[in-house]
């Protein structure tokens, strides 16, 4: 069975379409999210006290500017992020558990499908695994894909107030990379696969909603189911997979310079800088269980619009592309 290779094209034109929407109109929420989870228990570092406290500090040092820091490698970042992951997601679906549209060599069982995508066959007695393979391995690709973007994202997002200031993500790139060579880029990958759990949640918990949506009127969903079945799927797999966020905006602003990394290490003294565990162990230990929930709240704020934007932009673009396909 082939996947038909306009399908492919079609899902990554409609999910960097719904990304680039979606990381414009939210990102002053994503700025105050990521410097509220990157804020560290220290004593003589400044504290926000809250999501307003947050923006007020934003706005008298850097202006409505700040909140819009780090949207270039944000959308740089959303756009290969998600064509990746629509057309890996697509891709497993209709390889595994369904024909492309227009196809008639359907093999097995049919069955109606969840969404206007012609049938699918035999698998579609076993959606739950076909929507978590299909979630998992996209999350993975576009994930390793696209680590450095969001590594120089974060950067941006949580500079100090007195620090010279990226001009731009290439100066970004360019300044980590010489700094602190290749392996920055890399740095919260770990945590970030770990967060593959999070759309393994989502997406089969978005495609049920949709059967559950669509199986009375048997039409294709209209913009507002759509918007509310994608956004009580963000929602729960945002609470249930939030602490990872914070453990890889810990370890993405962790700044291991060449010189240092170079310089042999007392082995009497710890180490400043470590890993996912040592990372995890010791926001709990300074700042309590709270402490892997910071910017939760605004965080839900931000994503479930975010995703509701997304999925929207992507399923209507797709009815779209497809009718264009065809006619």
């Amino acid at each position: 069975m082939q996947t038909d290779p306009r399908w492919t094209v079609n899902s990554m034109i409609a999910g960097a379409g719904g990304g680039l929407v979606s990381s414009v109109a939210t990102c002053p929420l994503d700025v105050v999210k990521t410097k509220l989870q990157a804020q560290r228990a220290s004593h003589g570092e400044r504290h926000y006290r809250g999501v307003l406290d947050t923006v007020k500090f934003i706005l008298r040092h850097d202006g409505l500017r700040g909140l819009y820091r780090g949207l270039g490698p944000t959308i740089l970042g959303y756009l290969p992020t998600w064509a990746i992951y629509f057309a890996v997601y697509d891709g497993i679906k209709t390889r595994f558990g369904g024909e492309t549209p227009g196809s008639t060599n359907v093999r097995g069982h049919i069955y109606p499908a969840a969404q206007v995508k012609g049938y699918q066959p035999i698998m579609r007695e076993h959606p739950w695994s076909l929507h978590i393979l299909s979630a998992m391995v996209a999350g993975a690709a576009s994930t390793t894909a696209t680590n450095p973007l969001w590594v120089i994202k974060t950067r941006f997002m949580t500079q100090p107030h007195g620090e010279v200031r990226y001009r731009h993500t290439l100066d970004a790139f360019l300044t980590i990379y010489r700094t602190e060579g290749p392996r920055a880029f890399y740095r919260g990958l770990f945590p970030s696969l770990l967060g593959i759990t999070h759309v393994a949640v989502q997406f089969p918990l978005y495609e049920q909603l949709k059967i559950w949506a669509q199986r009375d009127s048997g039409k294709p969903l209209t913009s507002g189911s759509i918007l509310v079945c994608s956004g009580i799927a963000k929602m729960t797999a945002s609470v249930a997979t939030y602490p990872h966020e914070v453990v890889r905006t810990r370890l993405q602003t962790q700044r291991r310079l060449l010189e240092d990394m170079k310089a042999p290490r007392d082995p009497n003294v710890a180490p400043r800088h470590g890993g996912l565990i040592h990372t995890t162990k010791k926001i709990i230990r300074l700042e309590g269980w709270r402490g892997l929930y910071k910017g939760l709240s605004v965080n839900l704020i931000r994503t479930v619009p975010n995703s509701a934007v997304t999925m929207l932009t992507y399923e209507l673009m797709m009815r779209w592309l497809f009718a264009r396909t065809v006619s």
